[in-house]
């Protein structure tokens, strides 16, 4: 790639806010994790009981950056690396976190089950993501396990780990049959 051309992404938000939920806390919690997310609609004050129906809400961040600050002081990047590359096609992917979460600063991925307090719906689109990915949720722990997406060491649909290694990183699951 020459040099000089900088690699956008694309970030869209989505959520839906039901009837009970208070719209303005909904909206605080996206931009608490994506602070320059624009809805797409002008969500008013309501009184609750509110008469309105479910109201699906997306919109763009042009940064990732407050998302992975929390990744990263949270230490979660090999969770955030699974859980972002679940659902990856060649250059975009899709997943999910808690609002609630959300409303704290931090970051906690939904895997299965639709959590209480709601969930964002994050997309991603880039060029090489699979790389970008890779690169933006490094740390020092893959010098000696290395990660790549779809790899063995990913997490299963549930969200549970299929393997863990132990202090000098021989791994403590065995793929193989054990000897009888």
């Amino acid at each position: 790639m020459p040099s000089g051309i900088i690699m956008t992404y694309t970030i869209k938000v989505s959520t839906k806010i039901q009837p009970h939920e208070d719209a303005e806390k909904v909206i605080f919690s996206i931009k608490n994790i994506f602070p320059d997310w624009k809805p797409n609609k002008n969500i008013k004050k309501e009184l609750f009981p509110t008469k309105r129906e479910t109201i699906e809400v997306s919109g763009n961040s042009e940064s990732i950056d407050i998302f992975m600050q929390s990744v990263t002081s949270q230490r979660i990047l090999d969770t955030a690396f699974d859980a972002m590359t679940m659902n990856i096609n060649v250059n975009n992917t899709s997943f999910s976190i808690s609002r609630q979460a959300a409303i704290k600063g931090r970051v906690s991925f939904v895997i299965d089950e639709k959590p209480l307090g709601g969930i964002m719906d994050i997309e991603i689109e880039r060029e090489n993501l699979e790389i970008w990915l890779e690169d933006e949720t490094w740390h020092p722990g893959r010098e000696e396990i290395p990660r790549q997406v779809k790899d063995d060491l990913a997490m299963n649909r549930r969200g549970e780990p299929v393997e863990w290694f132990d202090k000098f990183g021989n791994p403590t699951i065995s793929t193989s049959k054990e000897e009888e």
